[in-house]
């Protein structure tokens, strides 16, 4: 029996829509493409992918990325993607901005979205609001991605493509005096406590969702890839991964997800650059089933540019700040 490669990738485009003009798009286009070829990628999890309507009218449509893989293997794939919360969600549309996007050279049984399902929006009451407190319902800024995707052999993949919030302090009324600068510390302190809430939170039904998996399927082959915005051992990635050493309970030990970084030396592993430090904020974690398939997983980050330094600023930048990662598999084709 001659074990079947697969390869299970993950980028964050960021913002791949939001250029003014073809130009644009093309100087995108020449730079993320040959990203895309080199991972090479069987299952390839996309975030940060945004809609747009055509001239003619008509769906909102990821043009943008249809342009992006335009006669590479990726334009011939199965797709999923997330759709419009609004009314046009049902009638097929793709939401305006940070769509995320599964492109599969293998059959897709089934997609769902997983948006306040299992944790409520979280009632708040902001008290640094001005000119008086209010009360605010936290939710989710999109939903989680799940894919059922056949593999050789039969068996299924549970696929979940994610991308948490990032860890900016969300909107105060009346705190903010420009995009990144506050009035007050009590207001940032307040918006950021919010947004590291709504990440745990998104963590915490994504965990929930798959605990309900492990019910009905204990062996499931899971795999959780994404923009997570957290490093290992944050808060986020403690509650998706559920180690042992948390839960102090070696009977969940199947249940758990493993962070994949960890198979990297530590001067490799990282996806993103912020003011000098290195850090793993995307990520690839599996199911102890899926574990004993892995090979190996690769971070293409050798052309990362510092996304907060001053001194590394980049007038029309056409490059993510974000490292794609790709993890391959050996699975018995029987």
């Amino acid at each position: 029996m001659n074990p079947v490669r697969l390869r299970l990738a993950s980028f964050n485009l960021e913002n791949l829509g939001r250029q003014e003009g073809a130009l644009a798009l093309a100087e995108r286009i020449a730079v993320l493409r040959p990203q895309l070829l080199r991972l090479d990628a069987d299952l390839l999890c996309l975030q940060e992918v945004h809609g747009e309507r055509p001239r003619e009218g008509g769906p909102r449509r990821l043009l943008a990325l249809d342009a992006l893989v335009e006669d590479t293997p990726y334009a011939v794939f199965a797709r999923a993607s997330t759709r419009s919360p609004g009314a046009h969600g049902a009638e097929g549309w793709v939401a305006d901005i940070h769509n995320l996007v599964v492109l599969s050279r293998l059959p897709i049984r089934s997609v769902r979205e997983l948006r306040h399902e299992r944790v409520p929006p979280l009632p708040f009451r902001l008290s640094t609001a001005k000119p008086e407190p209010v009360e605010v319902l936290a939710r989710f800024e999109r939903p989680a991605l799940f894919l059922e995707v056949e593999l050789p052999g039969g068996r299924t993949l549970h696929l979940v493509n994610l991308h948490l919030k990032a860890p900016l302090a969300s909107f105060v009324p009346g705190q903010k005096l420009g995009p990144f600068a506050w009035a007050s510390v009590g207001g940032w302190a307040e918006g950021f406590f919010l947004a590291a809430t709504q990440r745990a939170a998104q963590a915490l039904e994504v965990r929930l969702a798959l605990e309900a998996l492990f019910d009905a399927e204990p062996e499931a082959l899971v795999a959780v890839v994404g923009d997570l915005n957290a490093e290992d051992r944050e808060t986020p990635l403690r509650i998706l991964c559920a180690e042992t050493a948390d839960t102090g309970n070696g009977a969940l030990a199947p249940r758990s997800l493993v962070p994949t970084c960890r198979s990297l030396p530590e001067d490799r592993r990282f996806t993103a650059i912020h003011h000098g430090r290195r850090l793993a904020l995307d990520h690839v974690l599996l199911s102890r089933g899926l574990l004993g398939h892995f090979r190996g997983l690769e971070v293409h980050n050798e052309t990362l540019d510092d996304e907060l330094a001053p001194s590394e600023r980049v007038e029309r930048a056409t490059e993510s700040y974000h490292a794609p990662v790709v993890a391959s598999f050996e699975l018995p084709d029987k």
